[in-house]
């Protein structure tokens, strides 16, 4: 019998995350297909044309997180199966994901469901897509109004953007995505331009579902100066924090951005969301370099021996966790973890990550923070972006190839915590027995 247990609030959400183009196949009509298929942007050649196969059969991954007592998914649409062409709704796609959203519920799993998670279709993208602003916030709107018509009778809970802060740093400042471009000022109309979509939806879906739960998910990292005694550092992981985490709070939080600049208010974003998703993966030092001028004039430092698991992102910092959730407290709005993983081919590190992460969390609970629910990033390995398949976050393990999947170590785990809905000395010392002696005895 367990001695020592830490209980999550009854009706905790216990769920995974997954995108649309990372695992459904056959997303050859949106922005990203055509990014894959120019060599050299994928770092290991591989495709998203079958992914996890989830538009043809999603079966069987439903089944399992049921199985491992999930009691929520987060799951995205693509906007390029709804309108293939702009101003064309396919009605086809929309009963797709009305089978997708039975299937959930139908297995006790609520959905929350993501409007936008990186991909868009071609037409759009061709015409400009969000450096087009005028397009942007009259298709967007639109395509939101379709959506939230067609599946508003499934779920009350919408989430209208994932990461526009990461989107916008991968794709027009460090050019690992598409667009492939490296210019502020582009970047920042773009993230204003984001923040209005979301704003215009956040009205939008509130007219056609008065009683809905909208917010978005930002990605939040901690950024801790290399040398907290060097002003210059602590500049540098300021300017960064500022970029990266305090614009999307800000924006949502006082309708502005954290900067001095003639465009500093973004009109109709001020108050609309009704929770936060957290998106956290790592903690970055930072030094000040002058050279690195798209990166706020900082430079990550990872010191030797420091768990850092995916090159030039950061470390693994559980603390973080807690960190952010007090901070995104001060909104006075519920709180998802909407992404928290760890890049782990052989499943080593993934049962540590787990529950030292969920552990903070549950101090930010003790500590009366309102956080309602853990999303892992993610159920099964998908295609992870520019990395292909070189990234595995999966608690499943997918062969691409023959699409068989297995069960990971960590799976079990968190099967485990998601069914207790608690973390006890048991479970710990069964997947973790080190950390169980520091937890318990130390």
């Amino acid at each position: 019998m367990a001695k020592a247990t830490f209980y999550f609030p009854e009706n905790f959400l216990w769920g995974t995350t997954t995108a649309a183009h990372q695992v459904e196949g056959g997303n050859t009509n949106n922005d990203w297909w055509r990014w894959e298929q120019k060599e050299g942007h994928i770092k290991d050649g591989s495709s998203s044309k079958v992914a996890a196969n989830w538009w043809e059969d999603a079966s069987a991954d439903l089944d399992r997180m049921a199985e491992m007592g999930q009691n929520a998914h987060r799951l995205s649409i693509e906007w390029s199966r709804i309108e293939p062409r702009e101003g064309q709704w396919d009605a086809a796609a929309t009963d797709r994901y009305r089978e997708l959203l039975t299937g959930l519920r139908n297995r006790g799993i609520t959905p929350m469901v993501t409007l936008h998670h990186f991909s868009n279709p071609q037409w759009f993208v061709d015409q400009g897509g969000w450096e087009n602003k005028k397009l942007a916030l009259s298709r967007f709107p639109r395509y939101v109004e379709k959506v939230v018509g067609a599946l508003g009778d499934l779920t009350d809970l919408w989430c209208t953007f994932n990461e526009p802060n990461n989107y916008v740093l991968m794709g027009w400042l460090w050019g690992r995505w598409l667009p492939g471009r490296s210019d502020f000022g582009r970047a920042m109309g773009v993230l204003r331009t984001l923040l209005q979509g979301h704003g215009a939806a956040y009205h939008l879906i509130h007219a056609l579902q008065p009683d809905a739960r909208v917010g978005l998910s930002s990605h939040f990292a901690v950024f801790d100066p290399a040398n907290p005694q060097s002003w210059l550092d602590r500049k540098a992981a300021d300017w960064q924090d500022r970029m990266f985490n305090q614009a999307t709070l800000m924006a949502l939080g006082q309708g502005r951005l954290p900067w001095r600049t003639r465009r500093l208010f973004i009109r109709g974003v001020k108050g609309t969301f009704d929770w936060i998703g957290m998106n956290y993966f790592y903690r970055r030092r930072v030094a000040f370099d002058s050279r690195q001028s798209n990166a706020l004039f900082g430079r990550l430092v990872v010191p030797e021996g420091t768990d850092a698991p995916v090159e030039g992102m950061g470390e693994t910092y559980a603390k973080g966790i807690l960190r952010l959730a007090r901070r995104l407290a001060a909104l006075g709005k519920p709180i998802y973890v909407t992404e928290n993983g760890v890049h782990d081919l052989t499943d080593e590190r993934r049962p540590r990550f787990l529950l030292t992460h969920l552990l903070e969390l549950w101090h930010a609970v003790q500590f009366n923070l309102l956080v309602k629910g853990y999303f892992h990033y993610t159920l099964v390995d998908g295609f992870e972006w520019d990395a292909g398949y070189s990234l595995r976050f999966g608690l499943v393990k997918l062969d691409p190839n023959s699409g068989q999947r297995t069960m990971r170590r960590s799976g079990e785990l968190y099967t485990d915590i998601c069914r207790a809905n608690a973390i006890d000395d048991e479970i710990m010392a069964r997947y973790d027995p080190e950390l169980a002696d520091h937890v318990f005895q130390g």
